[in-house]
This record gives structure tokens, C-alpha cells and sequence, in this order.
């Protein structure tokens, strides 16, 4: 499958060239934002590789690059992929796109039809993106926010696009938020029902052993299964997307901001929340090698972020809409608080992604002042 349009051809991505031109790509068209932060080269190249991604082994993608007649370099991206998942939880014919990257808007809008094309050939009735390359890979285009840094896996791309997506008849479907939350002290109600939560001798709230982390993942991730497994765009995450995921983090995770909620000595809830690693790896422009390695080594070793991210929290399906839900969510969020700010001096945190239709989280947050920083939508076009 390949487009053009006047001097532009769109193609697949064939090459290990080809691949490395489909990395590079975002870095030259990004670089010069001063709000954009370089991902880890070697982190996008596992994304995108089978064997090495565990949502290959559901999921199937094309990459294509954009070609400018004259030019030897490309000047656009985009990835057009399909998920058997999504068919089963999200419904039959939902092919998705993502990776999106354009120089102009005519250039988006050949990557675009595209990547239809392809999921049209392939038998999928309508298009939804962005994804890259699923719900758990920085889902959205972000509309609000790009005065500012995106934190620790979320994504940023340049506010030309909404408009270039909408024009190619795209329409917004749900938006993800992020909330800018205060690190100061809590207000008193919820102090209070803090306070209630850790007289009762019911409620046990714990940190992960680090030494299990393995084990701690795959409790959390198990809890995150179920918790979340009525919310719009629900994937569960398969046994070795767990194991992947466990690997991935056991770097970056701090101990005492991990926690998981016990009720009656039940695991019943769980809170991530993660240091801004990007403050560590925004000047290293994406390359680890042969110096990088070192310098983030050493930042890890010395943890001190200026801020942090939660960016996952589930309580089971059966505490949903009670009152307890709220207090377990209400202490571990001052309990990470705590830790961040007393031990690692953390000044700015940030919990999301939030689904807009998402009332019970909405109003945790609102509860805690907290202002909604950042947005991104998911697009929708019938094929």
C-alpha cells in the first residue's frame, strides 16, 4: 500500500533503513520545541519491533514514512495497526493509527489516507487513533498543554495537528486528562477522612518490597485488570505484557511510592506513581551511547526529581461508588505525597491519564484542587 500526493509518496517501512529513518524522523521535526522531550532511541525501537514488543503478539502494525520528491530525508510518519484485542473488548473493525509525525498538513493527510487504506484492505470499518501503538502507549493527540513539558510516558506533539487530523474528517471521541495537582497539604475534609482510614484497623495500606517486584507487579497489574475492565477503551494487559511491563519500570520505581490498599487483608487498590524521569533523559536527545548511559545512571542513583507522575490506580469493581473507594484513594495519594515531597523533594505532581466520563477520579481531583493541565483526544472516522 502506497499514496502520493502532487510530489509526495507515502511507503512502507521495509528496511532496517527504513526503521531508523521512521525514528529519526521525530527528533529533527521536534527537536527545536522547547517543550518536546526526547524519548530514549533504543525505548522507540523496542515499541516498534516485534519479538521485543509483547503487543505483537496480538496485535499487527505497518509503518510507513513519507517521501518528498528532491528531498533524501523523509518528512512524515505514521503507523496503521490492528488489535485483536480491540476487536474482542472494543468491537469488530476498530483498525487504529499512531506515530503520527508530518511536516505540513498536506503531507499528514497522505500519511492518514494511507494508513485507511491499509486498514480498509484489511476489512476494518472505521479508524481511531491515536495509538502508539496501544491504549497503554501514549494514547491521544494532545489539545491542551503544550505550553509545557509532557511528564514521565505521555506524549507531545505539535498543536498544528488537531486541526490537521480534524480536516482530514476526524472527529473527537474521548479526551484523557491530566491534573496538576498541589504538593502542599491536603484540604481538611480530606485529612480527616485520612485520618478515619488509618485508625481502622480494616484498612492497611503497604508499600512494595522491591526485592519481590515481580510478584508486586503482577498483584497490581492483576488488580489494574479487573478495576479497570468496565472503562472505555479497556484492554487487559496479557501475562507477558505484565512481565514486560514489571521489567520496565523496576529501574525507575521508588518503593515508597508504590502502594497497594488492603481491606481485611485483601490487596482491594493500588497506586503508581513514578519520578519524572524525562528531567533525566530530556538532554540526552534520545541517545544513551556512548556517554548517556552513564549520566542516567547516575541520575537514578541520586533520584532527586523536580517532579512526579501517577499514572495508574485501580480499586476492584466491587468497592466502586463507595465511599471506601474514595478513602483508600485519598490516603495513598497523601501517602505518596508525603513520600515525594519529604524524601525526594518533589514540588510538582500530576495524576493521569483521567477519562473524561471518569465522575468518581474527576472528583477525587477536584477534591484535592487540582487543575486540569493537559488533554488528549482520541479521532474517529468511519471507513
Amino acid at each position: 500500500m502506497s499514496s502520493s500526493l502532487s510530489d509526495v509518496t507515502v511507503r512502507p517501512v521495509t528496511t532496517e533503513a527504513d526503521k531508523k529513518a521512521f525514528i529519526e524522523l521525530v527528533y529533527r521535526l521536534n527537536l527545536s520545541d522547547p517543550n518536546w522531550v526526547p524519548e530514549l532511541k533504543s525505548e522507540e525501537r523496542e515499541l516498534i519491533t516485534p519479538g521485543k514488543n509483547p503487543w505483537f503478539e496480538h496485535g499487527e502494525a505497518q509503518l510507513f514514512l513519507a517521501w518528498r520528491a528532491g528531498r533524501s530525508e523523509p518528512v512524515g510518519r505514521i503507523s496503521a495497526q490492528i488489535d485483536e484485542l480491540v476487536q474482542q473488548h472494543m468491537g469488530a473493525g476498530i483498525g487504529q493509527w499512531g506515530f503520527l509525525e508530518a511536516e505540513d498538513e498536506a503531507i499528514a493527510h497522505a500519511l492518514l489516507a494511507t494508513a485507511e487504506g491499509w486498514l480498509r484492505d484489511k476489512g476494518m470499518t472505521r479508524s481511531m487513533g491515536p495509538f502508539s501503538l496501544g491504549i497503554w502507549d501514549k494514547p491521544g493527540l494532545l489539545v491542551k498543554g503544550h505550553d509545557h513539558p509532557p511528564m514521565v510516558m505521555m506524549g507531545h506533539n505539535k498543536p498544528e495537528y488537531e486541526g490537521w487530523v480534524e480536516r482530514a474528517g476526524y472527529a473527537g471521541i474521548k479526551d484523557l486528562h491530566t491534573y496538576d495537582l498541589p504538593t502542599t497539604d491536603f484540604p481538611p475534609i480530606v485529612q480527616r477522612l485520612v485520618e478515619m482510614g488509618e485508625k481502622s484497623d480494616r484498612i492497611r495500606i503497604r508499600k512494595i518490597n522491591k526485592k519481590k517486584f515481580d510478584e508486586e507487579a503482577a498483584l497490581i497489574l492483576a488488580i489494574l485488570n479487573e478495576a479497570w475492565s468496565d472503562n472505555w477503551g479497556f484492554i487487559p494487559l496479557t501475562d507477558s505484557e505484565i512481565a514486560y511491563a514489571g521489567k520496565k519500570l523496576k529501574p525507575i520505581v521508588l518503593e515508597d511510592m508504590i502502594l497497594v490498599a488492603e481491606y481485611d487483608g485483601e490487596p482491594v487498590a493500588f497506586m503508581i506513581a513514578l519520578p519524572d524521569i524525562n528531567e533525566f533523559t530530556r538532554d540526552l536527545k534520545g541517545e544513551l551511547f556512548p556517554f548517556g548511559f552513564i549520566k542516567l545512571l547516575w541520575r537514578l542513583k541520586k533520584m532527586r526529581p523536580r517532579g512526579g507522575r501517577v499514572p495508574l490506580m485501580g480499586v476492584l469493581r466491587k468497592l466502586h461508588a463507595t465511599r471506601l473507594a474514595s478513602q483508600l484513594a485519598f490516603m495513598m495519594i497523601e501517602y505518596i505525597r508525603r513520600a515525594g515531597t519529604g524524601h525526594y523533594g518533589i514540588g510538582r505532581a500530576e495524576v493521569g491519564w483521567v477519562l473524561d466520563d471518569n465522575g468518581p477520579m474527576i472528583s477525587i481531583a477536584e477534591a484535592l484542587s487540582a487543575r486540569n493541565n493537559r488533554t488528549y483526544r482520541i479521532y474517529e472516522k468511519l471507513l
